[in-house]
């Protein structure tokens, strides 16, 4: 019997395949004492169990290497290989083996569980989704001790594909899988998960967040998964079947279109020009803005150098990585934000715990209390600006003194490279983020020590609303079209022309299509987004009539009722 069942959309595309169920090695875990003669044994079989797993994620990053050379994949294995040294797993692990005579497989379980606790505590939900990186390497590492090489779905001669369906799945687990799977969905998963990234990259359909789904299907049952829309549809009819072909048909169409645009500027209907940024975590991800041609870099998310590490970058090793960034941008501009981390994230020599950290020691306010950390970065980050058009923006800013704070260690940190004789620009452009209602609220006294300003909607929506974007319970709350939303970000944007500051948006809304033309009518010219979202917010620029949406849009910031601002933002795109 044919039935739909509704997720997450994580991965745009459709899928047409058969259903291939993975195991979960964990559930199969047994629990059992080791002799002490054969503690030797079992801890040699623990340790070449690890070192099968290693050698496996090595052979996974050469065939991802090979398919795609300048994708962030490599990172995601590298991570799980560090993970395959990290003393609060394996040792801790290996200990439990000696310790209490525990069988490898139940030390492992033991272990995981004790790490997993501790990623729930934390409240970022891109952080907090790093536990799934420790269940999947574990999850190798069992079905290695198992002696189980892990699922190989067959390849089909009828021309449909194959369809994973899984509890979860590692970003190694999708690799594997990528010359002959159709598409994936599983149990749990979020939009953040290293799996979601990588799948994206891949670019193979997926649906995660389907709760109990690997539990309602078969080995080979058809399934159609529809990536754009978030759902699964089970034993489909012929007849859907054959419009869900014609629907794939037409998505391939869409992108082969989209990728002519890529040398077209992104100009509205009157010739005005759009500028198009992109968002990036690190290098790696500098060869998708010269694949889209994107006008440069609007949000280098310079965190990503400090977590998931046992030290702290030194300013050499930040300088080069900055560097870099700017090189491969051949003169564009890049904005890099200074660490967005805190003591809800992952950092090392950070011991703190707070009971809400979101709204705790983060961002800048982590950044000030921390000055000998924040001035490396800062001196990092101007020895690069010699090497091209840098910016550098301050996240989570609420109060003046942040910014004069800041900008009184930016001039200690020119000082003493002005004394070290180290060049570096002068007029480096410093701005600010607009992420808390206090910020959009009381605009002038950023405006006036500022350069420019960049609208972070997803953290203003969440501190707007009061809303955990990360949390199941009340996702369905997190509204970007709530007018109090659409207010603060308008205000913003209209206090920063008058003022003649630059001002750009880099959150999820900027890289949501549904979004543009509301966007464009509030006065917004500079989006800043994931790399893979420009081409599509390019071509929704071309056709729009700036002047005509504006007047829309005024309309629009007067309702307050959220039924007819949805009706009116969808309006506005048609």
């Amino acid at each position: 019997m044919s039935f739909t069942v509704h997720g997450l959309p994580v991965s745009q595309g459709i899928a047409i395949g058969y259903a291939h169920l993975v195991s979960r090695a964990l559930l199969e875990v047994n629990h059992y004492q080791i002799a002490p003669r054969h503690l030797k044994a079992e801890i040699e079989r623990f340790d070449n169990a690890v070192a099968s797993v290693d050698g496996e994620l090595l052979g996974l990053k050469a065939s991802a290497a090979a398919a795609q050379p300048h994708s962030e994949i490599g990172a995601f294995i590298d991570l799980q290989r560090m993970m395959l040294e990290d003393p609060v797993l394996i040792e801790a692990a290996r200990d439990k083996i000696k310790e209490y005579h525990y069988n490898a497989e139940w030390a492992l379980v033991q272990q995981m569980e004790s790490v997993v606790e501790q990623f729930r505590q934390i409240e970022d939900p891109y952080l907090r989704e790093r536990k799934a990186d420790v269940v999947q390497v574990v999850e190798r590492l069992v079905k290695a001790l198992l002696g189980d090489p892990g699922p190989l779905p067959p390849k089909r001669k009828d021309g449909l594909g194959t369809v994973i369906v899984a509890h979860d799945l590692s970003p190694a687990d999708t690799i594997g899988f990528k010359d002959h799977i159709a598409g994936f969905i599983t149990d749990i998963g979020g939009a953040t998960s290293h799996t979601a990234i990588v799948a994206r990259g891949l670019g193979i359909p997926a649906v995660v967040g389907l709760r109990h789904i690997r539990g309602l299907l078969r080995t080979n049952e058809l399934i159609i998964v529809d990536g754009t829309r978030g759902i699964a549809i089970i034993d489909p009819d012929a007849s859907v079947v054959e419009e869900y072909q014609l629907r794939r048909s037409a998505l391939e169409l869409e992108r082969s279109k989209l990728k002519r645009l890529r040398d077209t500027p992104a100009a509205a209907l009157g010739g005005e020009v759009i500028q198009l940024l992109a968002n990036i975590s690190g290098p790696q991800d500098m060869a998708q803005i010269k694949e889209t041609n994107a006008d440069g870099v609007g949000l280098f998310r310079t965190e990503f150098l400090f977590i998931d590490r046992d030290t702290l970058p030194d300013e050499d090793e930040q300088y080069e990585i900055y560097r870099s960034v700017l090189k491969a941008a051949s003169g564009k501009p890049v904005t890099a934000r200074t660490f967005d981390i805190g003591a809800d994230k992952t950092l090392a020599g950070s011991a703190q715990n707070e009971p809400n950290p979101a709204l705790g020691l983060r961002a800048v306010r982590y950044s000030l209390a921390e000055p000998k950390i924040f001035l490396t970065q800062l001196r990092a980050l101007l020895r690069a600006s010699a090497h091209g058009k840098l910016r550098i923006m301050i996240p989570m800013l609420a109060h003046a003194d942040e910014i004069e704070q800041t900008l009184a260690l930016i001039e200690k940190a020119k000082e003493e490279l002005r004394e070290e004789k180290i060049k570096f620009n002068e007029k480096l452009p410093i701005g600010g983020m607009v992420e808390v209602p206090a910020a959009a609220l009381a605009l002038g006294m950023f405006i006036r020590r500022l350069d420019f300003l960049s609208i972070g909607t997803n953290d203003l929506i969440q501190y707007t609303l009061a809303v955990d974007r990360g949390n199941e319970a009340v996702g369905r709350l997190y509204d970007p079209l709530h007018p109090a939303v659409l207010k603060l970000i308008s205000g913003t944007i209209q206090a920063a022309q008058r003022a003649e500051l630059p001002v750009s948006a880099c959150g999820e809304m900027a890289g949501n299509s549904a979004y543009t033309f509301l966007l464009l009518g509030m006065g917004l010219r500079s989006f800043s987004m994931h790399p893979a979202r420009i081409l599509e917010i390019k071509r929704q620029i071309l056709r729009a009539d700036l002047a005509e949406i504006a007047l829309k849009v005024q309309r629009i910031l007067k309702l307050d009722e959220p039924a007819r601002i949805n009706e009116a933002v969808e309006k506005l795109g048609g």
